[in-house]
């Protein structure tokens, strides 16, 4: 009994040397997506520096109706910034301190979770620190959410294999979406919401398109005004032919991108209801598919009056950035 004491005590004590350091349990963070925790002294907040954090992490997102920041700003002194408030996903941590600089903390107190935490030692360094360091706390903050509503997708995802079947691809779609159109091709997926619906659509383009850098936005107008005369009515008006075109009054924005794991770009705009008074947001991605000698565009919409729209087009955008090409 001795014997076999000591070769189970050899055997326990080299499992527990191949085991390693264990890792330490992080709480779930906590938090509404694209809600920030600001950590500062309400001096700071009430003043210049305030302004400033204002100024970029509230800015108004591109490509909206009307104007909505980029994130909900929600102050609190550092003294409060305590034991389940530390649980907060997102934080931006500002302070006067001896030295200058910035940096972007993982999963600090919590998981996931970022945590930008500015410091300078006086107020017109902290704006200066701001400035040069915002855009990266920001995209951090932004890639965290998006993963955490992509994950959120997991919890109940669709079946749909439409998008396979005509286009060689596969999107994390939620199973409140569904098929509401399909022609040879373009598929036309949506969901409704209280007051109106969220929309996908997709089809292809010419591998040749958009050649000429002079007529690109314009040829990105033309190209979305001709699929939705074919595909996506308005209201039935009588003598008047109304459909989803886009907004003539602002240029959309264009943006280099890559998405599933292909070079393309990003657009936002305005869409409007020709002949109709109608409109609302829209992101579209045109990717270029070589292997497939091909443009594939993949497009969200929301149709939402009188409702704000950043965070459900922020879930399209989510959804759209899971395309798998098959």
């Amino acid at each position: 009994m001795k014997v076999v004491r000591i070769v189970l005590l050899a055997l326990l004590i080299c499992v527990s040397c191949k085991e390693g350091p264990k890792k330490k349990y992080k709480p779930a963070s906590l938090g509404a997506i694209n809600t920030l925790a600001v950590v500062m002294d309400n001096d700071l907040w009430e003043g210049a520096v305030g302004d400033k954090v204002r100024e970029h992490f509230a800015a108004p997102v591109l490509g909206l109706t009307w104007d909505e920041p980029l994130f909900n700003l929600e102050q609190m002194p550092p003294s409060v910034f305590t034991g389940t408030t530390r649980h907060r996903r997102a934080v931006l941590y500002i302070n006067r301190d001896s030295l200058s600089g910035a940096q972007v903390q993982t999963d600090l107190y919590a998981a996931p979770q970022k945590v930008g935490v500015i410091k300078a030692p006086s107020d017109s360094a902290l704006i200066s620190t701001i400035d040069t360091y915002a855009h990266q706390v920001i995209a951090a903050i932004r890639e965290m959410e998006l993963e955490e509503a992509q994950q959120r997708f997991f919890r109940s995802l669709s079946k749909e294999t439409v998008l396979e079947e005509k286009f060689g691809i596969s999107l994390r779609l939620p199973s409140l979406y569904m098929v509401g159109k399909q022609e040879e091709n373009f598929v036309w997926i949506d969901r409704e919401i209280q007051k109106g619906s969220m929309n996908i659509i997709a089809y292809e383009m010419p591998a040749d398109s958009f050649q000429s850098d002079s007529t690109f936005i314009r040829d990105i107008v033309s190209m979305r005004d001709s699929i939705g005369k074919k595909y996506i009515p308005g209201p039935d008006i009588p003598d008047r032919i109304t459909y989803m075109g886009t907004e003539k009054a602002f240029a959309p924005y264009v943006f280099p991108a890559e998405i599933g794991g292909k070079k393309g770009v990003e657009v936002r705009g305005i869409w409007e209801v020709v002949n109709y008074p109608m409109a609302g947001p829209f992101l579209t991605y045109i990717i270029n598919d070589s292997v497939n000698n091909r443009r594939l565009v993949l497009e969200g919409f929301t149709f939402a009056p009188s409702t704000n729209k950043r965070d459900y087009m922020f879930e399209l955008e989510a959804i759209l950035k899971t395309v798998k090409f098959k």
